[in-house]
């Protein structure tokens, strides 16, 4: 019944059980150990990427500890987990941020700065409650027990959220529902930044990967393009698997490091515009247009990734 599909999930389970030693650490001690709370908000963010993981690739070989995993991601991601079939399984691998994705990057603006990053979790969740609504709606009609335990994720928020706020509201705010929201945040964040001026009707440049040291760290979450090829392939497999097509990606899509990406396209690029990213959306329309590539557009503003 505990038996793993794959043994690189013994971090998962490790990661799961430091997540939740730190919510009873941090709720029995007075007052807040800074140290242990960063520690708690990166732990939220790797619940974000569990659930993301788990939800192409179920953790257990078992269908109660998969449910039973479900409902643990529900409490410690702060969304029910079953969201991720209707808005990333079946909209956005089906269309990887061309029209009709609900996470689209493009929607209001095709520029990537600060303001496009930090607006883009809102205005994203925005549009995916619909497809979560139409969802809930399929499975009432067609699989009541499946409805049920979606629906009940929602309920085992609740009750967490209710039965914590009467305990010590507080302690609810900083220990739980802070650290839900920088999970829900993050992990919108990281898909903006895998897809905002790729080129989304390229079969290999549809996507941005980091692949530094982050990814010891976050379950290999920065191999976007494999990801994308292959959905069901385990979080484990894919550095092996994004070496072999490496050289097909356009370089510019491959950043070693995902803060120095942040830095230069986000700060530094305020003051010196050419260390901005270059979208390759707006190129190949601006070909297919028979135009004259904008200078806004022009490859010359690339920066070599290094």
């Amino acid at each position: 019944m505990l038996e793993l599909k794959y043994s690189a999930d013994r971090k998962s389970v490790i990661y799961m059980l430091i997540t939740t030693a730190l919510l009873i650490v941090q709720w029995n001690l007075d007052g807040i150990f800074y140290p242990v709370y960063a520690l708690s908000l990166f732990m939220a963010i790797s619940v974000a990427v569990m659930a993301h993981n788990h939800n192409h690739v179920p953790m257990w070989k078992s269908r109660a500890m998969n449910i039973l995993t479900d409902y643990w991601l529900t409490v410690f991601y702060g969304f029910p987990a079953f969201g991720w079939i209707p808005t990333h399984n079946r909209n956005h691998h089906s269309l990887n941020n061309k029209a009709g994705d609900f996470t689209i990057t493009y929607r209001l603006s095709e520029k990537n700065n600060l303001l496009t990053l930090l607006s883009y979790p809102s205005i994203s969740s925005f549009f995916q409650q619909k497809p979560i609504r139409d969802y809930l709606k399929l499975l009432y009609r067609t699989n009541k027990t499946n409805f049920y335990f979606a629906a009940f994720q929602y309920v085992a928020l609740a009750v967490l959220y209710i039965v914590g706020l009467m305990l010590n509201w507080q302690k609810t705010l900083l220990f739980i529902i802070i650290p839900h929201q920088v999970a829900l945040f993050s992990i919108l964040i990281f898909n903006y930044l895998q897809h905002v001026h790729a080129d989304e009707e390229s079969d290999i440049n549809h996507s941005r990967n980091f692949t530094g040291f982050l990814n010891v760290l976050l379950f290999n979450n920065g191999y976007h393009t494999i990801h994308h090829k292959r959905a069901n392939l385990h979080w484990s497999q894919t550095p092996e698997e994004h070496k072999k097509i490496e050289h097909l990606i356009d370089p510019v899509l491959n950043e070693k490091s995902f803060w120095r990406f942040i830095v230069r396209n986000y700060f530094l690029a305020i003051f010196v515009p050419r260390l901005g990213s270059v979208s390759m959306r707006l190129k190949r329309i601006a070909s297919q247009n028979n135009t004259q590539t904008p200078e806004k557009i022009s490859t010359s503003h690339q920066v070599p990734v290094g």
